[in-house]
C-alpha cells in the first residue's frame, strides 16, 4: 500500500515544475524589459547628440532635421509605452512565480510532516515488535520444559 506522502509526491512535482517554468517566464520578462530600457536610454541618448549639431544648415535641411527629430520622439514614447507593458507583463509574471513557489513550498512541507509522521509510526511498530518478541522469549525461557 503506497503512503500518504507517495499519494502527494506527484503534485509536488508538478508544482515543481511549474514555479520553475514560471521562474523561466519571469526571468524572460526582466530580460525584455531590461533590453527595452536599454533602447530607450540609446534614444535618448542620440536625440540629444542629434539635437546639439544644427549649425550650418540649409532651410531643407533643418526642415528635414526637424522632421528626423519628431520621428526620433515618436520612437521616444512608443518605447516609453512598450516599456510601461513589459512591467506590467513582468509584474504578472513575478506573481505568477510567487504564487507558484508558495504552492510548491507548501506541499513540499505537507509531504515533509507525512514523511516525517509515517517514519515515527514506523519505528513505533518496529518498536512494538521487538518488545513482543522480547516478551515471548522470556515467557518462554520461564516455562518448564
Amino acid at each position: 500500500m503506497t503512503s500518504r506522502s507517495d499519494r502527494l509526491q506527484p503534485a509536488v512535482d508538478q508544482a515543481q515544475r511549474r514555479q520553475k517554468e514560471a521562474l523561466q517566464r519571469l526571468a524572460e520578462h526582466q530580460q525584455k524589459l531590461a533590453q527595452a530600457e536599454q533602447q530607450l536610454e540609446e534614444l535618448h541618448r542620440y536625440r540629444r547628440e542629434y539635437g546639439l549639431s544644427d549649425g550650418g544648415l540649409t532651410v531643407s535641411a533643418l526642415l528635414n532635421r526637424q522632421q528626423f527629430v519628431e520621428r526620433i520622439d515618436q520612437a521616444i514614447v512608443q518605447q516609453s509605452r512598450l516599456i510601461e507593458r513589459l512591467q506590467r507583463l513582468l509584474e504578472g509574471a513575478r506573481e505568477r512565480w510567487l504564487q507558484a513557489h508558495a504552492r510548491e513550498s507548501a506541499l513540499g512541507s505537507v509531504v515533509e510532516r507525512l514523511r516525517k509522521q509515517e517514519h515515527q509510526s514506523e519505528q513505533r511498530l518496529e518498536q512494538a515488535e521487538v518488545d513482543e518478541r522480547m516478551q515471548y522469549r522470556g515467557r518462554r525461557a520461564g516455562s518448564p520444559s
